[in-house]
């Protein structure tokens, strides 16, 4: 039996090695006796893929396994985003099924499976996806009568809602210089088009779907975004948007070239949708993301969610919450009125939308936040591959017992996800286990950098 596991965002494997075509049958065996055992055999499934190698390959053959079983399958006619595929699935109160591996690296595939509510499955369903994986779960085809494979384009869908969202117009009408690198992702003839269906201007650079993402990853970090940094460093008064493999992520850098952290984004659009456009709601928040949107909430009288890492928990508190924003670190975000999954495409919108009411560049926006909040918040991730599991627990439970650090007694600890020990009022380290890799990632915060880096050598001395 192959050890196919969902983790925080589906699961994902190297094609050829684990994500092979009989692992691709077992997992859509699981999905078609979950769906059927929880909805009946007359709910909708819908089925997109990104750019990635064999995505679309693999995601026929789920289609065409479905619809032998009897439901009835939308199935893209080209690359969607999985957010795209998320907000359908919630419109047609349907199910979806995405394959994707998100922002790993391109030899990764993987099967995101997405209920009808629009956000990660959370554990109590993937749980019964590997139980169903686990026993070899094959159900026969309705009444021996096969389903329906509709070839479909879900964009128009997606606009329309979106259009409801976003004020277009204000960032037509702000004239702001903006450079959209496509980073080969399936942002590309997305985010593009409703820039483009609104006639506002802009750049851009690496606009073709590429499976091996340009010889790089397929994440909007700097090191990635090299050619839009230079980009914008030749004309300062650019902004640059990107956006991971499947457009759930967001990657932005301001008119001197600087990356934005994912922190600063989630802030800066909390204060704007608040301050401009008068929403009301929580905040929800991972515990692994910045004390600086507990600064900004508090000032804004906006209600604070903590979660576990993971878009899957954000997800869920913003559903069983009255929330106006929900975010993590590492570049997900969404608001009330969307869905409960990330959307990189609104994201970058919303942002563009945030420097149009403000009428301010990004950098301006920057530093009001950092006057807003009275401090700097400086962030870092150390990540350690480890063999297994007791690897991992050895090093948390060393950090949990660490009494100070750099002479900043313990305040706090939290264990909703791996530990995490607070150390005065601005600075925390959290050590967790990866739940998409085979990774132990350490996350540092405090108001300086000098100070992040004696904690961090501290820390890391302590563990050793």
């Amino acid at each position: 039996m192959s050890n196919i596991k969902f983790g925080t965002d589906g699961w994902r494997a190297i094609v050829g090695k684990d994500f092979t075509e009989d692992n691709v049958r077992l997992v859509t065996y699981s999905i078609a006796k979950y769906v059927y055992d929880t909805y009946g055999i007359n709910k909708e499934i819908i089925i997109g893929y990104d750019p990635r190698n064999m995505a679309d390959i693999y995601s026929k053959l789920t289609a065409e396994i479905l619809s032998d079983y009897g439901f009835n399958i939308s199935y893209s006619t080209r690359v969607v985003p999985t957010p795209v595929l998320a907000y359908c699935a919630k419109n047609r109160n349907a199910c979806a099924v995405m394959f994707t591996a998100s922002h790993n690296p391109p030899e990764y595939l993987g099967i995101k499976f997405i209920p009808d509510y629009a956000g990660p499955a959370t554990k109590d369903i993937t749980d019964k996806l590997e139980e169903n994986i686990c026993n070899n779960e094959k159900r026969e085809a309705e009444n021996g009568l096969s389903g329906k494979i509709t070839l479909t384009d879900f964009a128009q869908e997606y606009y329309e809602h979106i259009e409801k969202l976003i004020d277009f117009s204000a960032i037509k009408n702000a004239g702001i210089d903006i450079i959209f690198d496509g980073l080969y992702s399936a942002s590309i003839g997305y985010f593009d088009k409703l820039l483009d269906n609104h006639n506002i201007k802009f750049e851009s650079i690496h606009m073709k779907h590429d499976p091996n993402f340009g010889g790089g990853m397929p994440e909007p970090k700097p090191k990635y975004m090299k050619d839009l940094i230079e980009k914008i460093k030749l004309n300062k008064k650019s902004v640059g948007f990107a956006n991971d493999g499947d457009a759930d992520r967001f990657g932005v850098i301001n008119e001197r070239g600087q990356y934005v952290t994912p922190n600063e984004i989630i802030a800066i659009l909390l204060k704007h949708l608040v301050e401009n456009k008068k929403m009301t709601g929580c905040l929800v928040k991972t515990v692994g993301a910045s004390l600086m949107l507990d600064k900004v909430a508090e000032k804004t009288g906006v209600d604070v969610v903590e979660t576990a890492v993971g878009f899957k928990h954000v997800g869920q508190a913003m559903r069983e919450n009255d929330c106006l924003i929900g975010g993590e670190e590492s570049g997900g975000l969404s608001i009330k009125g969307h869905i409960p999954e990330k959307d990189g495409l609104l994201a970058n919108l919303l942002v563009l939308e945030a420097m149009a009411y403000y009428n301010k560049s990004l950098v301006e926006l920057q530093n009001d936040l950092k006057q807003f909040v009275g401090c700097e918040f400086v962030n870092d991730r150390i990540d350690f591959k480890l063999n297994n599991r007791s690897e991992i627990q050895i090093v948390i439970d060393k950090i949990e017992a660490i009494k100070s650090v750099c002479g900043l007694e313990i305040t706090k600890t939290d264990k909703k996800d791996g530990i995490k020990i607070y150390l005065g009022n601005h600075s925390w380290v959290l050590a967790r286990p990866s739940g998409t890799e085979p990774l132990l990632r350490i996350y540092f915060e405090s108001d300086s950098t000098e100070r992040i880096k004696q904690i961090e050598d501290e820390v890391l001395e302590k563990i050793k």
